[in-house]
Order: C-alpha cells, then sequence, then structure tokens
C-alpha cells in the first residue's frame, strides 16, 4: 500500500489475490465463451417450424445478406477480442502462477490493453434483447444455453479486467526466481 505523506490518503493498495482471481476468471471466461459459441442462442417457433441460431449462424447470415462490414463488426467484437482477451489473460498469469514470464508478456499486455474497447458483448446483448422483445409478437423466442453463457461471459470479463493487477507482473519481472 503507497500512503501519501502529507495527508495520509492511499494512493495505491495491490488487488488481493490479483493472480488466482484473474487467472480463475480467464479459464471459467473461456468455458463459458466455448458454450456460448458450441449452441444454440436462440430458438424461433414460426408456424410450427423451430429455427435455432448460434452466433456463427447469425454472423454468417450477416454476411450472405449483403451485410459484410456488420458481419465483421460483429465477429470482431464478440468472438475475436473477447477470445483474444481471455487467451492474453491465460497466457500471461498462468506463466507467473508457477514463478515464471511467458515470451513477449509486455507485448502481449500491450496488446490487449489496445484490443480492450472493441471488446462490445454488452453493446451487442442489448441488441439481442431488443430483437427478443420485437420478436416475440411475431414468433415465439425461446433463449438457448448460449444467451446465459454469453451474459455469464460480459460478467466473467468484465471481473477478469478488474480483477487484473499489471504492477504484480512488473513485481515478478524484477525478481526473477
Amino acid at each position: 500500500m503507497v500512503i501519501c505523506r502529507r495527508c495520509g490518503a492511499v494512493l495505491f493498495k495491490k488487488k488481493r489475490n490479483s493472480l488466482e482471481r484473474t487467472l480463475a476468471l480467464s479459464i471459467a471466461g473461456i468455458v463459458l465463451f466455448a458454450v456460448a459459441n458450441a449452441f444454440p442462442f436462440l430458438s424461433l417457433e414460426i408456424q410450427g417450424q423451430v429455427q435455432q441460431i448460434t452466433l456463427a449462424t447469425g454472423i454468417r447470415e450477416f454476411h450472405l445478406q449483403g451485410m459484410s462490414g456488420l458481419a465483421a463488426l460483429v465477429f470482431l467484437t464478440t468472438i475475436l477480442t473477447p477470445l483474444l482477451q481471455l487467451l492474453g489473460f491465460v497466457y500471461i498469469f498462468l506463466p507467473l502462477k508457477v514463478n515464471r514470464m511467458a515470451p513477449g508478456t509486455f507485448r502481449v499486455f500491450g496488446f490487449l490493453r489496445k484490443i480492450q474497447p472493441w471488446s462490445m458483448m454488452e453493446v451487442f446483448m442489448l441488441g439481442i434483447l431488443v430483437s427478443i422483445v420485437k420478436l416475440a409478437k411475431m414468433a415465439q423466442v425461446v433463449p438457448g444455453i448460449a444467451v446465459y453463457s454469453f451474459m455469464a461471459l460480459i460478467f466473467v470479463l468484465a471481473a477478469c479486467t478488474a480483477s487484473m493487477d499489471p504492477h504484480l507482473v512488473w513485481e515478478r519481472w524484477e525478481k526473477p526466481s
């Protein structure tokens, strides 16, 4: 803990169990990510016909309907960026757990900071929820397990980012084992 000599205010305080918490949340996030992408996101029932939609099929449909830019943006913000963030956290913090440093740790850190604004899963989720409300008048909409997994992933990724302590990495770098 760093305290101001003049007024006694806390200037910096280490995050407790940052390494373990960030690593655990990252691994949980990877599991949630796999579930969110492997199972149906929504099921629509219109006049007795049931159609199941996954994240990937939604992106493919955008592309097939001539909205390739939107398809690329949805892919970037809901699949690629969150996956890279989670894998980056595991790449950095798993070796630290065993008192090692992964090659290129600081480049990966810099990359994670650059892509963080592009992880907009919550905006996508808000759009999905609005669509569900609007579609509910025309068809029976059944949220799949992927919706709940995706929702949990939003919170897990936010918690992972909040629990990460970059100072821990610098301390481990300065004190080689």
